[in-house]
Order: C-alpha cells, then structure tokens, then sequence
C-alpha cells in the first residue's frame, strides 16, 4: 500500500482527513497539504457557502466526496462542526482511498 499523505490517517473503516476549511471563498477548491505552525498537516479546502447551519460543512463534504469519487453517505463529520479545523471520515476500501487521498496532496 502506498504511504499516506500527512493529512490522512487509515482506519478500520476507511480514512479520517484533517482539513482546513475557508468558508465564503471566492470558488470551490481543494488546494492541496499544508504544514501548519505546530507540526501538523491539513488538507486546504475552499467553499463558495457562508458558514450558516451548517451549508459549509454540507459543501466540504460533497467536494470531498467528488474529489475521492465516493457516495456523500461515506462521509460524517468526526469534528470540527463549528470551526475551520475539522476532521472527517470517509468509508470505503482503505487501499483505494489511499490512492485517491494522494492526489488530493498535490
């Protein structure tokens, strides 16, 4: 299996991703890893939706689901409801998700 990008983790079910999300952003984008301040590294999401009731967070989940090319119901939110640092799970086939996570890192 290929090594996973810094802001992926495998689990029993899948992946969990680390993102970084702006919300309100002038396109919808994934623009790749970033190393932050204390040593982490996240994966930079941009939306066009106003973080209200929870549109952004629907809008993260559904680029993220096309940009992995799994169903929106393999995504859920693990954290991060209210802020820009979330983390999310995606379920499916570790292998494959792996391999599609690796792009995203560009």
């Amino acid at each position: 299996m290929a090594e996973l990008p810094g802001f992926a983790r495998q689990t029993d079910s899948g992946l969990l991703l680390f993102l970084r999300v702006t919300p309100n952003a002038g396109r919808d984008a994934i623009e790749g890893s970033q190393a932050r301040a204390d040593g982490s590294v996240v994966l930079r999401v941009r939306v066009l939706v106003v973080p209200d009731k929870g549109r952004a967070n629907a809008a993260v989940m559904a680029l993220i689901a096309k940009a992995l090319g799994v169903p929106k119901s393999s995504i859920a939110l693990v954290s991060g409801d209210t802020g820009r640092l979330k983390t999310v799970s995606v379920s499916g086939c570790a292998d494959d998700l792996v391999a599609r996570a690796l792009t995203l890192a560009r």
